[in-house]
C-alpha cells in the first residue's frame, strides 16, 4: 500500500502542517469487502459534509490474497443499491509502513484489531488503531464492535454490512469535524 506520492502527509506534518490531509484508512482480512465498503461510505458522507478536502480516506487488507484485485462484486453490488460506486477500487495490504502514512486506522474486527497493533513499529502508531464500531454509540452500547465478514455468506451478508457500517461511518465524521476543528 505505501505507494511514494499516493498519500498526503498525516495531519500535522510536512512543510505546510496547516494544509495537511488527515488520513484514515479501513482495513479488514482481503480489502474485497468490508474496507472497500466503508472507504465509499465515508467518502460520500465527507463529501456531503464538506470535508471531502480535508479527509484522504484509503482501504487496505492484512493479507495479500487479492491485491491489485476489485472489490467482491457483491459489494460492489451493495453500494449500488445505496447510490454508491465501488467499481474502481483495487485491493492493496496494510504494511508496517503504512502507519506513518495514515492518521486513523480502523480496523473492521478484533483479529484485524489484533494484526494492525501487533504490525505497528511504535506503540504512538498502535495507538492509531481503533475498531471502526467503537464510533457507533448504539453498537458501542450492545457490545457489537465487530462488522461480521459476509464473504462466505449470501448478498444480504453485504447489506447488513452496509447497515453496521453506516452509522459508524457517521460517527467517524462527527469525530473528524471534532478533531480537525470543523463547525457543523
Amino acid at each position: 500500500m505505501a505507494h511514494p506520492g499516493r498519500w498526503p502527509s498525516p495531519a500535522g506534518t510536512g512543510d505546510n502542517a496547516a494544509m495537511s490531509v488527515f488520513t484514515v484508512s479501513f482495513v479488514c482480512t482481503g480489502n474485497i469487502c468490508r474496507s472497500p465498503m466503508g472507504e465509499v461510505i465515508l467518502r460520500d458522507l465527507l463529501e456531503r459534509e464538506g470535508m471531502a478536502d480535508r479527509v484522504e480516506v484509503v482501504s487496505a487488507g492484512t493479507g495479500d490474497w487479492h491485491v491489485g484485485g476489485p472489490a467482491d462484486p457483491r459489494t460492489v453490488s451493495t453500494l449500488a443499491q445505496y447510490g454508491l460506486d465501488g467499481e474502481s477500487h483495487r485491493a492493496q495490504q496494510f504494511t508496517a509502513a503504512d502507519f506513518a502514512e495514515v492518521d486513523l486506522v480502523l480496523a473492521l474486527d478484533r483479529g484485524h484489531e489484533r494484526a494492525l497493533r501487533a504490525l505497528a513499529p511504535s506503540p504512538q502508531d498502535a495507538e492509531k488503531v481503533r475498531l471502526l464500531r467503537s464510533f457507533d454509540d448504539d453498537a458501542v452500547a450492545a457490545g457489537e464492535l465487530e462488522v461480521d465478514d459476509p464473504y462466505f455468506g449470501d448478498d444480504a451478508g453485504f447489506v447488513t454490512t452496509y447497515e453496521e457500517l453506516l452509522p459508524a461511518c457517521e460517527g467517524v465524521v462527527a469525530h473528524l469535524r471534532e478533531r480537525l476543528g470543523v463547525s457543523g
